[in-house]
């Protein structure tokens, strides 16, 4: 080749594109397949001058070229590791798996094993091939090297050129995409791959995009995105990614005079606030939720303090987002199944089809655990300690692991799945095909298993309610509660206190009994009859000390932490203090306070039964 003689990349396949084209003229399996590759590389070289000149074509003069022509051209390309623009490969409709396979037989032989051991079928792994053989061909790299940085950034310029050629990303382009990061992940060559992405609807645009518009603006929100990734979670620098787009976008589209965050006043945010407030809300909402405003309002308050604290030139002199901004927050109830719909609810979720569909439903209802920390559940997260096997959940949303009782049920259940994960990669105990699952199928998991059951629309969040609601009815104590929810403070525990169920009905009545019991009673003087000497006498004499104060509460009133300590699992007695719980128990009889009583009965059967 005259103009071909440039070397190729360290790992290619060949050293130059000469050489290149020799093989591939050898390769031919007959004399006549030999001379017609031999033609092709001569129209290659008469065409273009050689790949080099190939490859500095305009666009449309080598989607022009003939097909034999550009076969050669994208052939010594991979060959030679040689960079090919995105926007070719997103036009040209080359064999590009074939051509790739054709230069690595073994590599694309490890592919289709490890992409079949995932359960891909072998349409699918020819397909995630040829996706593969673009993003090497994007990259200008071999194939077996792609690492994430180099994977990334290839898969991001290939997908932008296929947006701009077909205005979308088809399902023919982000599905073999997807399962290709599995297979390769499972081959050693990337890390474990990311979760899908659900996308739709209010997407803001790209960083690309928005920097080509608003370059300074641009910069200093994915600085500050830059400093949040150090020490938040992924998830937390998502969210404020999304909202630092919004605005990013409302402003270069209504506000084209704002190039930077320093130039942001109070007008602007007001005119986002009604423009933000009037696009269309998740899960068909016309608008969306106070809450979402408010998360959204609050992401922009702390990146105006934060760049104004940290003194970034492209900053405001003053935050323009204000607290008043932020929607007034309802704090509904938690909303729960009755212990009706709920047995409805697992014996239809134990007829479903779907194994996973009947591990999700169980387990969420049987543990309490958030959909999240079910996803992010270990492959060995069933633990023995001591005498009892455990369920280890993660370090999740509140930056803390636990370990929760396994029950029966959930153990039989996780076994079943484990055991057919058999071969599946990763650390997660919930893969499909090499990918994590995605949190969209728990919710199907648990629609389904609402549907069937008749009980109309149910989220996975409802049956950790459920389960909470459960155990306070039936006498677990709150820190318990907290304990196997994974509050990291009683104050979330006590949202369950308010809920107007069978515990509160039988402390209301129990005090109501008392207060009808005034109205027949003898009429006393008035409270301030006795004067402040007599009210303050009477105070010295009735609260008690503690360690850090007074406990003012009346002496006919139950206290429901008495038990604090009773119910702690460091607590320990013996039968030498038997009468004062036993006097324990009979208070907490007399006032009605069932909670308390059943705690005491506890611990007398255990004296009773052991003697000591």
């Amino acid at each position: 080749m005259t103009a071909a003689a440039s070397p190729g990349r360290a790992g290619a396949a060949f050293a130059s594109a000469a050489g290149a084209a020799a093989a591939f003229i050898s390769d031919g399996a007959t004399v006549p397949a030999r001379s017609a590759r031999a033609w092709s590389v001569r129209r290659l070289d008469d065409m273009f001058g050689g790949l080099a000149g190939w490859l500095a074509a305009p666009l449309a003069r080598r989607l022009d070229a003939p097909v034999d022509v550009r076969g050669v051209a994208v052939w010594l390309a991979l060959a030679t590791a040689a960079p090919v623009d995105a926007a070719y490969i997103a036009a040209a409709r080359a064999e590009w798996g074939y051509r790739l396979a054709d230069l690595e037989p073994r590599l694309a032989a490890r592919f289709t094993a490890a992409a079949t051991r995932l359960g891909y079928s072998g349409q699918q792994a020819e397909r995630q091939w040829a996706t593969l053989a673009k993003l090497a061909a994007v990259a200008g790299l071999p194939a077996g090297q792609l690492g994430r940085p180099r994977f990334d950034a290839a898969r991001d310029a290939l997908a932008a050129a296929v947006r701009a050629d077909r205005r979308s990303l088809p399902k023919t382009f982000t599905t073999p995409l997807h399962g290709l990061q599995a297979t390769l992940a499972a081959m050693g060559i990337l890390d474990d791959p990311q979760p899908r992405r659900v996308t739709g609807r209010g997407i803001p645009a790209r960083w690309d995009h928005l920097e080509s518009l608003a370059p300074a603006m641009a910069g200093t929100m994915r600085r500050y995105l830059g400093q949040l990734a150090i020490s938040m979670r992924p998830g937390s620098v998502a969210l404020a990614d999304t909202t630092l787009r919004h605005l990013a976008a409302y402003l270069t589209a209504h506000h084209a005079e704002v190039t930077g965050a320093a130039q942001i006043r109070r007008t602007h945010i007001e005119g986002f606030k009604t423009w933000l407030a009037a696009r269309p809300g998740y899960r068909g909402r016309r608008s969306p939720a106070a809450t979402t405003i408010g998360m959204r309002l609050g992401h922009l308050r702390c990146f105006f303090d934060r760049i104004i604290e940290w003194g970034y030139d492209d900053a405001p002199a003053r935050n323009p987002v204000f607290s008043g901004d932020m929607p007034i927050r309802d704090r509904p109830l938690p909303r729960f199944l009755d212990d009706a719909d709920a047995s409805r609810l697992l014996a239809a979720a134990r007829h479903l089809p779907a194994l996973f569909d009947r591990v999700a439903v169980e387990v969420l209802a049987r543990t309490g655990l958030r959909k999240g920390e079910f996803l992010r559940l270990a492959a060995d997260a069933i633990v023995r300690i001591g005498d009892s096997e455990w369920l280890h959940v993660p370090v999740g949303k509140l930056h803390a692991d636990r370990y929760i009782p396994l029950h029966p049920r959930v153990k039989a259940l996780l076994g079943q799945w484990l055991a057919q994960r058999d071969g599946q990669p990763g650390k997660l105990m919930f893969t499909d095909h090499g990918r994590p699952v995605p949190q969209t199928r728990v919710d199907a998991a648990v629609r389904r298993a609402a549907t069937a059951a008749g009980l109309g629309h149910v989220t996975p969040h409802q049956l950790r309610h459920t389960l909470a609601t459960q155990a306070i009815n039936r006498g677990m104590s709150l820190e318990a509660i907290a304990a196997l929810l994974g509050h990291r403070s009683m104050s979330m525990t006590l949202t369950y206190a308010r809920i107007a169920d069978r515990t509160v009905a039988d402390e209301y009545f129990a005090v109501s009994q008392q207060v009808e019991a005034l109205y027949g009673a003898e009429p006393v003087l008035p409270a301030g009859a006795g004067g402040p000497n007599m009210r303050r006498l009477h105070t010295e004499t009735t609260r008690r000390l503690l360690g850090n104060g007074y406990c003012t509460r009346p002496a006919d009133l139950g206290c429901r932490y008495e038990t604090m300590c009773e119910t702690c699992t460091f607590f320990t007695t013996t039968i030498e203090f038997r009468d004062q719980l036993q006097a324990q128990q009979t208070d907490a009889q007399r006032h009605g306070d069932t909670s308390r009583q059943n705690a005491y009965l506890k611990i007398l059967d255990t004296l009773d039964s052991t003697g000591t």
